[in-house]
């Protein structure tokens, strides 16, 4: 069952090394303990979607030309998130200011090759014991 993403949910590349945060800046409305939902118009590189640590693909030309310097040895080079359009949306019914709401398995690609997907939904469920 899939969650619906709120300000302080987390992110992973396949070519990254490190999960990263998702900022959501679409709309402001509809909040979750005080926190916005994400729509999958939360897609910019840098400022939606922060950067994983390094990246290990050669489809990144930063990666490919360090890699050529090294003799073909694969060297990771800082990630600089470039998403190849928005969320691909699992509920496009489920609509937050007009745009299809952003949920925890909703996926998107990175033009240097990676899938991002969503880790952490940032919301939790507490329970009192």
């Amino acid at each position: 069952m899939s969650e619906l993403v709120a300000l302080g949910a987390m992110a992973m590349c396949t070519m990254g090394a490190a999960p990263a945060p998702i900022k959501m800046t679409s709309q402001q409305k509809v909040l979750a303990g005080g926190k916005p939902f994400g729509t999958i118009q939360d897609c910019m590189g840098m400022s939606n979607i922060g950067p994983f640590g390094v990246c290990t693909s050669l489809a990144n030309p930063a990666v490919a030309s360090a890699t050529a310097a090294a003799l073909g040895v694969l060297t990771p080079q800082p990630c600089t998130p470039v998403p190849a359009g928005t969320w691909i949306p699992t509920k496009p019914k489920v609509i937050i200011g007009g745009k299809p709401c952003l949920t925890s398995d909703c996926k998107m690609m990175c033009a240097y090759a990676g899938s991002i997907s969503i880790t952490q939904p940032g919301q939790f469920k507490v329970s009192a014991s």
